[in-house]
């Protein structure tokens, strides 16, 4: 079974960085499409950003397009998410989920995925 474990998430400034980090055991993390999600209180889960097993293709949220860069490491079994321009609003917990395939737009679904880790919480503040 395929386990996801967040770290890396804290306060920063408006303006600042973070590096989230999903750490994947269980499979081969290029076998799998990664997705970030992040769920701020009151609102829905938003899908953030994935990165495809076998393609490597990588989506983006406009949100956070040009703002936040995901990577992975197979050696490392990790996926990450560089977070840079922070800002109040980017305030959430921040998950990593797991699919063996998602076709086309529904990576931004949580609905697509079947694995989760159990979240890092980010906040935005100065």
């Amino acid at each position: 079974q395929l386990q996801l474990v967040e770290s890396g998430g804290g306060l920063v400034q408006p303006g600042g960085s973070l590096r989230l980090s999903c750490a994947v055991s269980g499979f081969t993390v290029n076998h799998y499409t990664i997705g970030w999600f992040r769920q701020a209180p009151g609102k829905e889960r938003e899908g953030v950003s994935c990165i495809s097993g076998s393609s490597g293709r990588i989506n983006y949220a406009d949100s956070v397009k040009g703002r936040f860069t995901i990577s992975r490491d197979n050696a490392k079994s990790t996926v990450y998410l560089q977070m840079n321009s922070l800002k109040p609003e980017d305030t959430a917990v921040y998950y990593c989920a797991g699919s063996l395939s998602i076709g086309g737009s529904s990576w931004s679904k949580s609905s697509s995925y079947t694995y989760w880790g159990q979240g890092t919480q980010v906040t935005v503040s100065s």
